[in-house]
């Protein structure tokens, strides 16, 4: 899909930033001279011919990276065989009108869906007024019992709890709403896994376990009271201006600053970057000597701003975040008994029953389906050769470092000598990894507004939706989707808004090209102790809601991240090598 933008006064073409900023040149040349050198001193003797041959041959293949990163990436691959051009034009054309394709959906009736949602959320996270903490939920005086408990179990029965959740003075609650992480866990096999919560909204709860390993088990159950859930529910849904953005515009040597946001609540005149195809707006203030489309760059910092009262900021203590529960919980011994193994291999559009999987050994291992061995580098090199791969969204799906440790010869393509087709800064520029040899390449681009970093990006490479319409898509094509943690610190219209679009986009590429291998990756869990009101686990889960309901009907694959992190009980928004190891070797069980 073409991006087309509009602003108040004429804008740019959108471009692309890609590349690291500390790649080696030498990179470049290595990549050159692996297909030329050879062939170039047998038909060039002239030392001059070969040096002007080997500067032509380094402009096409910089020309080629430029192409790829652009979108034109199949562009790279027509030398997959001889049968690839027979069968398909490489720039394929829609089977389809556009107007199929790409219907347009008026703002009433996305507007429709959100308050569906919203309805939705607001039944199951209703206001809870407190005239004292000591009458909200604490984890100390709230009972766990283990129903119908035996010596031993059995390897995948279901263990199952009742929660009575108690107050500070003891006296037994009449409603529910506590935000809970439930997970078993065995540490000398470092094992773990999530549980289920039904809530009965009357004060208990109860928490089931399938018991998927062998060996001694305990239980954990991390709470957050009501009162503080529907606190930061309302504080959420009442403000934009958490997130100072700035914008950095260019004006002549020099460069100039100015506010810049979601919405702006100003009387002075105003920049609007308005994307006509999805109808979502960015906006700075303007300055008086300088166009809009001088607008360069962007970070943003954290307003010092609450909508919580102090009352409320005493249920997010540290002392009061993530307590746990059943400290004293006795372990229970799980036997192999009659184990069963009777599923099929993990492929794109399967149900993901709950729960999806577990941890043994730190080895994600899914229940729903059946893995294929990709640990070895080998095993990882032969599932990508000939593949197109594309990453969209934020740096928890960045796996830069990871791909260049596990797939061969693996080369960022964007070195400082390639500067010129680049206009981003950063870590956040689009990067391009390509292995010729095998016919890999992959892309990972960054999702549009709202963006958070105090690191200076791009305006020029903003997409509000994944640019699926730019992928031709067949067979060995994959696209993997995630946005989440960026949008916490927003009113949550503009998440489910957001979803709803990338719904769309997907609906539209699959309908085109419905081999493509479309895979979304829910949250990671992330740090307890930052910000609650701005970064609390809690609107993650509030998310992962969304995304599971809205894209329940789509053909995809999913990769619960979410449910994985708990099972690790990793609380970081960027988990270690070996969680972001089995959330991508979930992806390539998916693809290979």
């Amino acid at each position: 899909m073409d991006q087309i933008w509009a602003t108040s006064h004429s804008l740019a073409t959108p471009s692309l930033d890609v590349g690291l900023e500390n790649t080696s040149i030498s990179n470049a040349f290595t990549f050159q001279n692996l297909f030329f050198s050879s062939m170039t001193l047998t038909l060039f003797p002239d030392a001059v011919a070969r040096q002007l041959l080997l500067m032509l041959m380094f402009m096409v293949v910089s020309f080629i990276i430029y192409l790829a990163s652009k979108g034109h990436s199949e562009f790279l691959f027509c030398f997959r065989g001889p049968n690839t051009l027979s069968q398909q034009n490489i720039f394929k054309k829609p089977l389809y009108s556009e107007v199929l394709l790409h219907p347009v959906v008026s703002p009433a009736e996305t507007d429709l869906k959100i308050k569906e949602v919203m309805k939705k959320l607001d039944q199951l996270i209703p206001p809870r007024h407190f005239p004292h903490v000591n009458t909200t939920t604490s984890a100390a005086h709230s009972k766990v019992t283990v129903l119908n408990p035996r010596d031993t179990y059995c390897i995948e029965e279901q263990l199952d709890l009742l929660l009575g959740v108690m107050d500070h003075l003891g006296c037994r609650k009449e409603y529910g709403g506590d935000f809970l992480k439930a997970r078993m866990s065995s540490p000398v096999l470092k094992a773990g896994a999530s549980g289920e919560v039904t809530d009965f909204n009357n004060g208990t709860y109860l928490v089931c376990f399938i018991l998927f390993w062998e060996g001694q088990v305990s239980v954990l159950l991390l709470i957050h009271p009501s009162e503080g859930v529907s606190a930061l529910w309302r504080a959420r849904n009442q403000g934009k201006e958490r997130v100072i953005f700035t914008g950095q515009f260019a004006s002549g040597n020099s460069q100039v600053l100015s506010e810049c946001g979601l919405t702006l609540n100003t009387s002075a005149e105003l920049c609007q970057y308005l994307n006509t195809r999805d109808q979502e707006a960015f906006y700075c203030v303007r300055h008086r000597h300088v166009p809009c489309d001088a607008l360069t760059h962007v970070t943003t910092r954290n307003r010092n701003i609450s909508y919580l009262s102090k009352e409320e900021w005493g249920l997010f203590h540290r002392s009061s975040v993530g307590v746990e529960m059943m400290e004293n919980f006795t372990s229970i011994e799980v036997l192999p008994c009659n184990k069963t193994e009777n599923i099929k291999k993990c492929q794109i559009g399967m149900k993901t029953p709950f729960p999806r999987g577990y941890t043994l050994q730190r080895r994600w291992i899914t229940a729903f389906c059946k893995q294929a061995e990709l640990d070895a580098a080998k095993n990882i090199n032969d599932c990508l050769k000939r593949k197109l791969i594309y990453l969209m969204g934020d740096s928890t799906l960045q796996p830069i470092n990871y791909l260049q440790k596990v797939v061969e010869n693996l080369l960022i393509c964007f070195t400082s000598a390639l500067k010129y087709f680049a206009h981003g800064t950063g870590i956040f520029k689009t990067h391009v990894l390509l292995n010729a040899e095998r016919h890999i390449l992959i892309q990972w681009k960054k999702h549009g507004h709202p963006f958070i970093t105090e690191k200076l990006f791009s305006a020029k490479d903003e997409n509000y939706i994944p640019e699926t319409g730019q992928v031709a898509g067949d067979n060995d094509t994959a696209i993997v989707i995630t946005h989440g943690q960026h949008f916490r610190p927003f009113p949550i219209n503009i998440f489910i808004c957001r979803a709803i679009k990338v719904q769309r986009a997907i609906e539209c590429l699959l309908l085109r090209s419905p081999e493509t291998k479309v895979i979304l990756k829910t949250e990671n869990t992330r740090e307890m102790y930052l910000d609650a009101e701005m970064f609390s686990d809690f609107h993650g889960y509030i998310q992962n809601l969304i995304m599971h309901d809205i894209f329940v009907d789509l053909n995809v694959g999913i990769i619960d991240a979410w449910e994985m992190t708990i099972a690790y009980r990793i609380n970081n928004a960027h988990p270690p090598d070996y969680v972001i190891g089995n959330q991508i070797n979930m992806f390539l069980n998916y693809f290979c």
